[in-house]
């Protein structure tokens, strides 16, 4: 447990180095309680609200149908015959600002009118308050720890490390030929890679962070350092850089990406996190992650150009909007691979590739979703089932149990 504590502690300096990783952190963190708290019965949530004093006033049976046209209303969704169904609270307008705000729910009198199935945006916004108000606490150690020197290096290494698979050694090494790569960008590149390689083909020329990123992930998909020495010194010949030129200012970092000028040190492809967070594009520039670097509008329109569907562009940029830009890369390949799940968790490009191609040589299968009705109504029915089969004693355990894991949550200032 002390450990845990520990590693806890590191994890949230870490997220203090940069204004995006704290912004990062307090969304990923939302998203965990959100989904932790909807996956709770409606039982466990009334005693879960009861546990954090967040007791709302139920109204009675009389005041609801007396209210009822108002609510049916006011509620998008809403039949008489539902607002009849689900129990409303009582809450006070300041704790209910965001679903006023989307005409979600009936006012009067200063009071807002909360069906049950909206309670989750009210306990979500106190949690952020209070998980603001206790990171900005934190926060007032970060000059101490920043100035210690044992512990300065470790934050620093934090937002590279990454311990998937390196992609530094190759099973197809020499197995993809130059004639290849134009047709795998369209097919099995990620969005980064797939940036780099047409603006290499568009200006015949590639910024520094653009030839390691792209360099590195050729290296990474097999390309053998003959045959990238001929890729780039083919393509930027064609521009304004000549054979002699090329040979004394661009072969030797090639050549020592693959370990064999300098220090020796044989380079590894750059991951998702590294990509992320280091070295951001500047103009002129065409390396990073594009659903991190790029501007929403531009993305959109780099996504329209490689003809992802509307619905699909929608839910990329609302995974971006939030953050999740690993995520927006997998919707990505689902998209451009018409897969429901991919079945994998993304992290690194060269992954994205991998798995590209063994789902379009048949060396895996794309799995299927369940539709969102579906997995509802088998949680229900699993409940049910739990529910059914268990003693009083039991469920007061389960309920200590599931709640048991959320209170220091709230208990904490």
């Amino acid at each position: 447990q002390k450990k845990k504590y520990i590693q806890i502690f590191f994890l949230i300096f870490f997220f203090f180095c940069s204004e995006d990783l704290r912004r990062w952190f307090l969304q990923q963190e939302m998203d965990l309680f959100r989904y932790r708290f909807n996956e709770l019965t409606e039982n466990l949530m009334q005693k879960f609200l009861e546990h954090v004093n967040l007791s709302f006033e139920a109204i009675g049976d009389d005041l609801k149908n007396q209210l009822a046209n108002e609510l049916s209303a006011s509620t998008p969704g809403f039949t008489l015959p539902k607002v009849k169904e689900q129990m409303y609270y009582k809450v006070g307008l300041a704790d209910a600002v965001d679903l006023f705000r989307a005409r979600r729910v009936f006012i009067k009198d200063g009071f807002a009118y909360v069906p049950f199935k909206e309670i989750d945006v009210i306990v979500l916004n106190n949690y952020r308050t209070k998980l603001s108000k206790a990171l900005a606490l934190t926060a007032r150690s970060l000059p101490s720890i920043q100035s210690d020197e044992r512990l300065q290096p470790l934050l620093n290494h934090l937002s590279h490390s990454y311990v998937g698979p390196d992609y530094s050694v190759q099973k197809n090494t020499g197995k993809i030929s130059l004639e290849q790569i134009d047709a795998l960008s369209v097919k099995s590149f990620p969005l980064c890679m797939r940036q780099l390689h047409r603006a290499l083909r568009e200006s015949h020329h590639l910024r520094h962070g653009g030839r390691m990123q792209y360099g590195l992930f050729l290296k990474g998909i097999g390309l053998t350092l003959e045959q990238a020495l001929e890729f780039w010194k083919k393509e930027f010949i064609r521009g304004k850089v000549d054979a002699d030129k090329f040979d004394k200012g661009y072969a030797y970092s090639i050549r020592h990406n693959y370990g064999k000028e300098g220090k020796r040190t044989d380079y590894t492809p750059y991951s998702c996190m590294k990509i992320i967070m280091s070295n951001p594009p500047s103009q002129g520039d065409y390396h990073g992650c594009p659903f991190r670097h790029s501007d929403p509008e531009l993305l959109k329109q780099k996504l329209q150009s490689y003809k992802i569907p509307p619905s699909g562009i929608a839910q990329v940029l609302e995974l971006v909007k939030g953050m999740h830009y690993q995520l927006a890369c997998q919707k990505y390949f689902e998209l451009t691979h018409d897969v429901d799940d991919i079945g994998f968790s993304l992290n690194h490009p060269n992954q994205y590739f991998t798995e590209s191609q063994k789902l379009l040589n048949g060396g895996r299968e794309p799995k299927k979703e369940f539709s969102n009705s579906g997995n509802f109504q088998q949680k229900n029915n699993s409940q049910e089932s739990i529910n059914s089969s268990s003693t009083p004693a039991s469920s007061n355990e389960k309920a200590d149990t599931e709640l048991e894991g959320l209170e220091a949550y709230f208990t904490e200032d």
